[in-house]
C-alpha cells in the first residue's frame, strides 16, 4: 500500500477511476488504520463525495472487499518491478525489502497496513484474497530462487522450502521493525533475508 500526495480540493471532484478511489482507500487506512477509517475519509483523500463512493461501492466493508481484492494481485507488479529492475535473481530477491514501502513509510503507517491485513485472518469473506496473495508472493519468490540456482548464484536446494523460509522472514522482519523502529524499514528487512540466503550462495558469487 503505498502512500502518496492527493491533489488539491477543486470545486467539482473529479470522476476518478475504481483504481484511483482504490489508491486513495489505502493511503486512508495506513493514515488511520481500518477500524477508524470511514468513507468520508476515503472521500477526502479521492477527491471525491461520500456519496459518489456509497453508488460505486456501497458500503465500508464493500470498499475494503474490493481493497483486499486489490492486494491479492499485487505480487504481479512487484515481481514485474524487480526483474526489471535487476539482472541478478538474488538482487531482485534482496530487493523485496524496497517494495515493502508500499505498506507505509513510517512505523504507524505500516502497523495500520498490518491492522488491515488482521482483517483477512478473522473474516472469511476476505480470507480468500489473503490466501491468494501470501501464494502469489510465495510462487513469485520462489521463481527468483529457482533462477538464481540456474544462473549460479545460489547452490542447490529445495526452491519450494527456501522460498517459504524467505517469505516467512519477510513478514516476521516487517513486523520486528514495527515493534522496534529502529532506522529505516528497508535495510533492516534487507538484512533478515540475507541472512536466510547466504548460506545458500554459490562460493563463485560469495
Amino acid at each position: 500500500m503505498a502512500v502518496y500526495n492527493h491533489p488539491p480540493m477543486s470545486p467539482r471532484p473529479r470522476q476518478n477511476t475504481d483504481q484511483e478511489i482504490l489508491m486513495a482507500a489505502f493511503r486512508a487506512i495506513a493514515k488511520l488504520g481500518p477500524a477508524k477509517l470511514t468513507l468520508a475519509e476515503v472521500a477526502k483523500e479521492a477527491n471525491v463525495t461520500a456519496a459518489s463512493l456509497v453508488q460505486r461501492f456501497g458500503s465500508k466493508r464493500d470498499l475494503l472487499l474490493a481493497a483486499a481484492a486489490d492486494v491479492a494481485g499485487g505480487h504481479v507488479y512487484i515481481f514485474q518491478g524487480l526483474r526489471q529492475k535487476h539482472r541478478s535473481p538474488v538482487a531482485a530477491l534482496l530487493g523485496l525489502a524496497d517494495c515493502m514501502s508500499l505498506m507505509g513509510s513510517t512505523p504507524d503507517e505500516v502497523a495500520h497496513s498490518l491492522a488491515f491485513l488482521q482483517i483477512d485472518f478473522t473474516d472469511p469473506a476476505f480470507l480468500g484474497s489473503a490466501q491468494a496473495s501470501a501464494l502469489g508472493m510465495r510462487e513469485g519468490i520462489r521463481a527468483l530462487v529457482r533462477d538464481a540456482i540456474a544462473a549460479g548464484e545460489l547452490r542447490r536446494c529445495d526452491s519450494l522450502r527456501l522460498a517459504r523460509a524467505l517469505h516467512a522472514t519477510l513478514n516476521g522482519s516487517i513486523l520486528d521493525w514495527v515493534i522496534h523502529r529502529q532506522g529505516p524499514m528497508a535495510p533492516s528487512i534487507r538484512r533478515d533475508l540475507r541472512m536466510v540466503l547466504d548460506p545458500y550462495r554459490a562460493k563463485a558469487a560469495r
